[in-house]
């Protein structure tokens, strides 16, 4: 009963910037936490950043020092800002947003946005 919709993506030159958003609806009580993950063709998903209730942040390793994850709570939102993109930054970008379960938190994913990084 949680739908999350993506935007921001696109087709960027080397350098660039973009910011990506995520816009969490539904059923929603309390959120743990939210983030962004990304896949590259034949690659596995990996984390870019999550960001907590509290504020805490987590970076991949690849991206520190150049994106930045931010949330808004009373619009149950998340946004990455990415800056001096690289090629390698090219791969679809999910957003993820996890809530308390049963036993077990939930994650919730959206559909995914590409990001295209390249001249």
């Amino acid at each position: 009963q949680v739908q999350l919709v993506e935007s921001g993506g696109g087709l960027v030159q080397p350098g660039g910037s973009l910011r990506l958003s995520c816009a969490a609806s539904g059923s929603i009580d309390t959120i743990n936490a939210m983030g962004w993950y990304r896949q590259a063709p034949g690659k596995r998903r990996e984390l870019v950043a999550t960001i907590t209730d509290s504020g805490n942040t987590n970076y991949g390793d690849s991206v520190k020092g150049r994106f930045t994850i931010s949330r808004d709570n009373a619009k149950n939102s998340v946004y990455l800002q990415m800056n001096s993109l690289k090629p390698g930054d090219t791969a679809v970008y999910y957003c993820n947003v996890e809530v308390p379960g049963l036993l077990l938190p939930y994650d919730y994913w959206g559909q995914g946005t590409q990001v295209t990084v390249s001249s």
